[in-house]
């Protein structure tokens, strides 16, 4: 069923005449030029290991990942979450918008060629869907962003490496001790993969990173089985309130 709606999606869209995603001006691809450099034009200084924004002339850790480590290791992020950037992520989360999944790995890859202290995974991963989520969607906006970005980064990707055991409710609106509480113990290695994480450096690949408690859970899984290093490849990072 997921793969007859990508399909249709995607047929879709090729029917359609070609609009930006932001302005809704006639354009070749999915964003127009403008768009793209106004507002993904740019780096930002962030966090090695959460991708929060630091202050100008910072560099390095935060000062929350100093005091209480995640169990990921670093983050690549290539834009906030914020205004009008998030529109994007919506239009693929809940308007199907597929084809925005291979702008996020452009810019992805572009924003790890800005990080020369940023080490390429061995493998990807994207953040698996419970059952009843992938079955109200159609897809896993994660393993949409992960196939062209694992491509372009000449890195396997391995969509089953972990299962999510529990079907958490969505957690755009919920406080951090609840998000904490529905994470907990939602992911496992699968069995006939968990050789593969052993000794590896696993990058775990999302459309966007929040509160982090859903990529600290999923790494700890990894950890849990031996992964020598978790790192984090998002297309956006929600900025601290």
């Amino acid at each position: 069923m997921g793969s007859a709606r990508r399909v249709a999606a995607a047929l879709l869209q090729t029917l359609l005449p070609a609009a930006c995603a932001l302005c809704g001006g006639r354009c070749d691809g999915v964003l127009c030029a403008p768009c793209r450099a106004q507002y993904l034009g740019g780096s930002r200084i962030r966090c090695t290991r959460c991708a929060n924004p630091l202050p100008d002339g910072s560099s390095g850790a935060c000062g929350r990942c100093l005091s209480h480590p995640p169990a990921f290791d670093a983050t690549l992020a290539a834009a906030d979450y914020a205004a009008p950037v998030d529109q994007l992520l919506l239009q693929l989360k809940f308007g199907g918008r597929l084809a925005l999944a291979p702008l996020f790995a452009q810019l992805l890859r572009d924003a790890l060629l800005e990080r020369p202290d940023f080490i390429l995974p061995e493998l990807l991963c994207p953040v698996p869907l419970g059952p009843t989520r992938l079955a109200e969607r159609g897809f896993n906006q994660a393993l949409e962003i992960a196939r062209p970005l694992a491509r372009s980064l000449g890195v396997k990707l391995y969509p089953t490496l972990a299962v999510r055991v529990v079907d958490t409710p969505a957690q755009s609106r919920t406080g951090l001790q609840e998000r904490q509480r529905n994470m907990r113990h939602a992911f496992v290695v699968a069995p006939e993969t968990a050789w593969l994480v052993r000794g590896r450096h696993i990058g775990i690949v999302d459309d966007v990173l929040t509160s982090g408690q859903t990529a600290n859970e999923l790494a700890a899984a990894f950890k849990r089985y031996g992964a020598a290093r978790v790192s984090n490849l998002v297309f956006a990072r929600t900025p601290p309130h």
